[in-house]
């Protein structure tokens, strides 16, 4: 009998073993926050909504539709920790074509491509009826390209809550989209009791220029107890990690609180095989769906000792920054100010280390 009992826990031992995960854990490593009112090449460096990294230079968005642009930088790293930034040239996103014209550009998001090509996503303006949009820009900030929008996320998309970030698919033959907010018809807005918040992450193929498939993800409820009269959350930055992987930047904010009254937190959202492909799904709350798998990396509140007056900013932005000297991963996250229109903020960048153990 014993002999039995001994067979089968070693049965069970070695398809655990054949079940390998990654673990991630993430390690705080650095901050570094720009100075206030800081000019180059006489615009306002602020409102950096979004940013990504060619393996030698970065590449930082700006969230102003009157001035809507691009900054090209050099962040120096010694010994993993920034030791300064070096802006190299700013690229006005801005000239006579139609399309530029005729679509609001409040740019969230940028996506670098060779020879210095961006996809760049606009939430749009949908209060006066101008439509969110993903299109890509050259090297001198002309346009090149847009892709097809379903027409639910054009139609039914909120104001200040349409596309807000993006990230290459993993084969580079596709940019990911994400929602910030739920849409008309799919669910409510995140409340201080269990939600039912859906979002929508979208895959658009490079090649159609148009959206091929598209999975839900779960927004958190707000967890803040209510001072103010905005409670909010929604995601502001997406990253693949892995086919079907995605690192996910949850951002609440709650006025009342000042300069505190962001809650970040990044999870891991996974695309399983149950996961339902929403592309052709008209509302998410007449029909029944199962969304990602999702997963909490770090809550900020946990690293907030380690940040300047220990406020968390309006962290809208992520990427991979360069590999750490012990060759673990790094990912760099990047605040949009606001250009301070609502309150005291900071153009803030964290650093975090990517430890990545396989768990048997």
């Amino acid at each position: 009998m014993n002999r039995i009992i001994i067979v089968f826990l070693l049965f069970i031992f070695l398809i655990g073993c054949n079940k390998e995960k990654n673990k991630i854990k993430l390690k705080f490593i650095d901050e570094f926050v720009l100075e206030d009112s800081l000019y180059f090449q006489n615009t306002l460096v602020g409102g950096l909504s979004g940013i990504d990294y060619d393996g030698e230079n970065f590449y930082l968005v700006v969230d102003d539709s009157t001035n809507p642009r691009i900054i090209k930088a050099k962040i120096q790293f010694k010994k993993d920790t920034i030791s300064k930034i070096d802006f190299l040239k700013v690229i006005q996103v801005k000239d006579s074509s139609t399309f530029l014209k005729e679509n609001a550009l409040d740019l969230e998001s940028i996506l670098y491509h060779e020879n210095e090509e961006f996809h760049l996503v606009s939430e749009g303006l949908i209060k006066k009826g101008k439509k969110p949009s993903i299109f890509k820009v050259n090297a001198e900030g002309n346009f090149v390209s847009t892709f097809d929008i379903p027409e639910n996320l054009k139609v039914k998309a909120k104001h200040n809550a349409s596309f807000e970030s993006s990230t290459k698919s993993i084969d580079k033959k596709g940019v990911w989209v994400a929602m910030e907010g739920v849409i008309k018809g799919d669910g409510e807005e995140p409340t201080f009791k269990k939600t039912n918040s859906p979002i929508r992450i979208t895959l658009f193929n490079n090649s159609l220029k148009k959206a091929t498939k598209q999975y839900v993800y779960m927004l958190d409820r707000v967890e803040k107890p209510k001072k103010g009269s905005v409670n909010l959350n929604g995601v502001t930055a997406i990253l693949a990690d892995k086919e079907n992987s995605f690192f996910v930047l949850e951002r609440a904010y709650q006025s009342g609180y000042g300069s505190y009254g962001n809650t970040v937190k990044l999870y891991k959202a996974t695309i399983k095989e149950t996961s339902t492909n929403t592309l052709n799904i008209e509302s998410l709350e007449s029909t029944t769906y199962i969304p990602m798998k999702k997963e909490l990396l770090l809550n900020f509140n946990e690293i907030k000792s380690h940040l300047k007056n220990g406020i968390i900013d309006n962290i809208e932005g992520i990427t991979y920054g360069p590999l750490l000297n012990n060759g673990n991963r790094s990912l760099l996250f990047v605040s949009d100010d606001n250009f301070q229109r609502y309150d005291k903020q900071m153009n803030q960048f964290i650093v975090l280390e990517l430890e990545e153990k396989i768990k048997h």
